[in-house]
């Protein structure tokens, strides 16, 4: 029989490859029928992220097919066949994975067809190639795919940069939220896919089988453990209160429609005619809804939140923000940093225990590790040695 003469190496190879095929399919259909969330109940990832990974896990799957095909049925490398199914997989693979990548930034839904047209050129040289074989277009042909990674790569970084912005002026719990770690090993993926098309060496070639199965389940993971952000929409808005602002704020009427505010602002005269928000009215309002009331202990209190609570919009707290040189982050952490050093006191002096871990989550934080974060920023000191000077111990 045929598989008696078949290697072991051979038959483990093939056992991994159809392994790496059945997994990413699996993913893909997870993702696309389960309405629960396996990984996080409490979690509702983005739909346009599910579908896009979905898509991406779809191509990789009958990738392994296809080339499974190939190798059966034929084997030549150098036939129109061949290069026709290469171009076909790069642009299937990195259109779906640039996809899924930019979907993991929700702070603006960025396009997906740049990554169509610099396939292109991509396209033209295999193209080229088929027609007239050499080894120049060849070569030519896979320095453009790395050039290629490495223009995204870039792309990449700078738009993970403005993401990590976006969510400090948004949001104050940012566990799960952030994404650069997830970025930078999917990004490792894309290379490995740049490799995986250009080794020709077997144990290269096996360790990329056997990565690429993690890193489905990390890209499954990170998918289904990213919260679905959205600042502009949330449900039964109250009516704004009247925000006073001075004369010629670059705060359009289009801009206030736009965040629901159906009558006009009162209008304060500045000076030298500047634009601004009135930082003391707007400092009263946060101080009456927000501290008096102690909102900032709310877990994922969003600005959007803080907003409606306050009786205004997002884009004047933001303004406000930015004229006390901080973020809404940075902002809503300070608050919950100082309850926390006040009930600590108060804990203190009665003599009771105290559990940090307990009393920063009491204080509106997730995680500890974020509330240390937090906490050295704006003290300067670790939340063990702050405690030490103050006469106890960390638990």
């Amino acid at each position: 029989m045929f598989i008696e003469h078949t290697s072991t190496e051979v038959i483990l190879f093939f056992t991994l490859y159809g392994i790496t095929g059945i997994v990413p399919l699996i993913a893909a259909l997870y993702l696309l029928l389960r309405r629960g969330n396996a990984f996080a109940a409490d979690t509702t990832s983005p739909l346009r992220l599910r579908r896009w990974a979905a898509a991406f896990f779809i191509v990789a799957a009958l990738a392994h097919v296809w080339w499974l095909l190939f190798y059966i049925y034929s084997g030549d490398m150098h036939s129109v066949f061949y290069m026709v199914m290469a171009m076909l997989d790069c642009a299937l693979l990195f259109t779906t994975f640039a996809g899924t990548l930019t979907a993991m930034l929700q702070d603006r839904k960025r396009p997906v067809w740049p990554a169509l047209v610099l396939m292109i050129p991509f396209v033209a040289l295999g193209g080229a190639y088929m027609f007239w074989p050499n080894e120049l277009l060849l070569n030519m042909t896979a320095a453009y795919i790395l050039l290629l990674y490495v223009l995204f790569t870039g792309y990449m970084v700078v738009a993970i940069r403005q993401y990590g912005r976006w969510l400090n002026d948004n949001y104050a719990d940012l566990e799960n939220k952030k994404v650069w770690l997830s970025q930078a090993v999917a990004l490792v993926c894309m290379l490995l896919f740049v490799l995986y098309v250009l080794a020709t060496d077997m144990v290269l070639i096996w360790s990329i089988h056997i990565i690429e199965l993690v890193l489905v389940g990390l890209l499954l993971w990170r998918v289904e453990t990213l919260p679905c952000l959205d600042s502009r929409t949330t449900p039964d808005r109250p009516t704004p209160l009247p925000l006073p602002v001075r004369e010629g704020s670059e705060y359009s009427q289009d801009r206030e429609q736009e965040e629901g505010l159906s009558t006009p602002l009162p209008a304060r005269e500045g000076q030298g005619g500047g634009s601004a928000v009135d930082l003391d009215y707007l400092s009263g309002l946060l101080q009456q809804h927000c501290i008096d009331k102690q909102l900032y202990l709310q877990h994922d209190l969003s600005l959007q939140q803080l907003a409606q609570a306050v009786g205004t919009n997002r884009y004047y707290l933001s303004q406000y923000f930015s004229h006390q040189g901080i973020n809404y982050n940075t902002y809503i952490n300070n608050l919950r940093i100082n309850h926390f050093i006040s009930r600590y006191q108060e804990l203190a002096a009665t003599g009771r225990p105290v559990v940090a871990m307990e009393l920063a989550r009491e204080s509106g934080f997730h995680s500890y590790s974020t509330f240390s974060r937090a906490f050295m920023l704006r003290t300067g000191q670790s939340v063990t040695a702050w405690m030490r000077e103050s006469g106890n111990e960390m638990p």
